[in-house]
């Protein structure tokens, strides 16, 4: 028996639209990033970039579980002392409501060579306002 490997003129993308009103964050997050790796197909070969397109509507409408708006904290740091930044859940989904999911899916995509070309599949709008008139397959 072969293992089977798949041929880059083989990989066929599609759009998959994800509702993530009233749902948490972090659920969200893992199937937008199964579906971006392609982990989902049969054929799933992990040294290819297989995965396909997702639209993420209502993404500020998502819900968080236990104190996390209150208590989570994302940091980055600028190398300088003293160079330390942190900024609240509360206060991101205030200005930018789509970055906590996107810093989420992005947290879940392993770091090699195909996360830059499958971080660009990801379409996250606030409201259920988008631009993407393709044949849009929903998802649970």
């Amino acid at each position: 028996m072969k293992t089977y490997t798949a041929k880059v003129n083989e990989i066929k993308r599609n759009w998959y639209l994800i509702d993530a009103k009233d749902k948490i964050l972090g659920r969200v997050a893992t199937q937008a990033a199964i579906i971006i790796r392609g982990k989902h197909k049969k054929d799933y070969t992990a040294n290819f970039d297989m995965g396909d397109f997702v639209v993420i509507i209502n993404a500020k409408f998502t819900a968080l579980s236990g104190k996390k708006l209150e208590q989570k904290k994302y940091f980055r740091h600028s190398g300088y002392p003293g160079g330390l930044k942190s900024e609240s859940l509360k206060n991101l989904i205030k200005t930018k409501p789509t970055e906590p999911l996107n810093r989420a899916i992005i947290g879940m995509i392993p770091e090699n060579r195909l996360k830059t070309n499958q971080i660009k599949r990801i379409k996250i709008y606030a409201d259920e306002n988008h631009k993407h008139t393709q044949k849009l397959i929903p998802t649970n």
